[in-house]
């Protein structure tokens, strides 16, 4: 990635790495005010991650400041901007979207920095802010060519019908989509989302990303919700209001977290709670399209009453005959019998990782809540799986242990 910032933008811009380093969540969330005086703006956001102790603050405050720190290193941020762009296809962010941003940032900057703030400073971080915004329309607008360009794709938001609804556990609820024009919808890559846009009653529209738990096909998306007692209803409202029937729009598939299509090393899949949604949609991969693919499933969960779609996942591996299933259950249930109905009690752990799966040759994909990926992504890590081996996805934003 090359650099056509001028040398005054880049040493202006690393001179404020300490302002940002200590004013970084106060710039971001004042950021967030500014943009959100405008109601359409604000409606293209999960409000969701503004709350959660603020977890989207830290995370672009985390992101403003690495983008700093390798301002002259351009390379190392690819793949932040790809999992940005990747979320800006899901909500459906568009270029005229990005002056509205800059506005936003560069007030912010200014109200939180004060006399700090100088004409020279606020220039410099509108050049480079302005680079970086480039870059990123670009990867969407190749991201949007590719989906167009392929059978079943689409722009912006599309009309399903939701043709089935499937009870997997107490907690988890399984929707099948199907497309209201009963065209074709294009193929997901085995662990991507789709984002969908929810009508609550009483409330401002919704969105919300949730993984797709279905192998790629051209006809229809699979989405396993778990149905959450707090946040601002999404969850509740799918499982509660939305029956057969239901209508709901969604923007196309999007993520950078997927299996790849030529896997050559061993994979091991491993979840936590509603993470494992993502991990079914590899599985059934792996049994249609990879017949010698080692592959090892692991899973942690409460109780086979949380367990969603464990007797389709142990039916897919022993056809497969080469992915191996284990079930780790944290509070089992007095019916639950070890052996049969899970594996172990307790929760997974890296030593015994280390001591079962072949630790120093497999690729390691994660999903499930942010305790869990910090354990596991700082885990790997530091047992000494290398970090292109080490791939996750998250719920909500990243904060700024996982971005680290």
């Amino acid at each position: 990635m090359t650099n056509p910032l001028s040398t005054e933008t880049i040493a202006l811009v690393k001179a404020s790495v300490p302002a940002l380093s200590e004013h970084g969540a106060a710039i971001t969330a004042r950021m967030y005010e500014r943009l959100f005086e405008d109601d359409d703006i604000r409606g293209l956001f999960n409000q969701a991650n503004q709350g959660e102790g603020g977890a989207q603050v830290h995370a672009l405050a985390a992101a403003v400041l690495g983008y700093a720190q390798n301002i002259e290193n351009l390379g190392a941020l690819a793949p932040v901007v790809e999992r940005i762009a990747q979320k800006h296809i899901g909500y459906h962010i568009l270029p005229e979207h990005y002056p509205f941003v800059a506005a936003a940032l560069l007030g912010a900057i200014g109200d939180v920095l004060g006399e700090a703030a100088t004409p020279d400073l606020l220039a410099a971080w509108g050049e480079a802010y302005w680079f970086l915004a480039n870059i990123l329309q670009a990867r969407e607008a190749r991201i949007r060519g590719g989906i167009e360009q392929t059978p079943g794709g689409w722009h912006g938001w599309r009309r399903f019908r939701v043709a089935q609804k499937i009870q997997e556990s107490a907690v988890i609820t399984s929707f099948i989509l199907r497309p209201i024009d009963r065209g074709p919808v294009v193929p997901h890559k085995a662990g991507q989302y789709l984002t969908l846009r929810l009508p609550v009653p009483g409330q401002p529209e919704l969105k919300r990303n949730y993984s797709i738990s279905c192998a790629p096909n051209a006809d229809y998306y699979r989405i396993s919700v778990k149905r959450e007692a707090d946040g601002q209803g999404g969850s509740r409202f799918l499982h509660d209001a939305v029956q057969v029937g239901a209508e709901l729009e969604a923007t196309p598939p999007a993520g950078d977290f997927f299996l790849p299509d030529d896997p050559r090393r061993p994979v091991v899949l491993l979840s936590g709670g509603v993470g494992l949604t993502p991990m079914v949609s590899m599985i059934e991969t792996i049994a249609e399209r990879h017949p010698d693919l080692e592959t090892f499933y692991v899973h942690g969960t409460l109780s086979s009453a949380t367990h969603a779609m464990d007797d389709h996942v142990r039916a897919l591996a022993r056809r497969h005959g080469r992915i191996a299933v284990t079930t780790f259950y944290n509070e089992p249930q007095a019916d639950d019998r070890p052996g049969e109905t899970f594996d172990h009690a307790g929760i997974i752990s890296t030593d015994w990782l280390q001591r079962n799966l072949p630790f120093d040759r497999a690729d390691f994909y994660l999903c499930g809540p942010k305790p869990f990926l910090r354990a596991f992504v700082s885990g790997l890590s530091l047992a000494g799986v290398e970090a292109d081996r080490i791939h996750y996805e998250f719920f909500g934003p990243a904060d700024e242990l996982l971005a680290a």
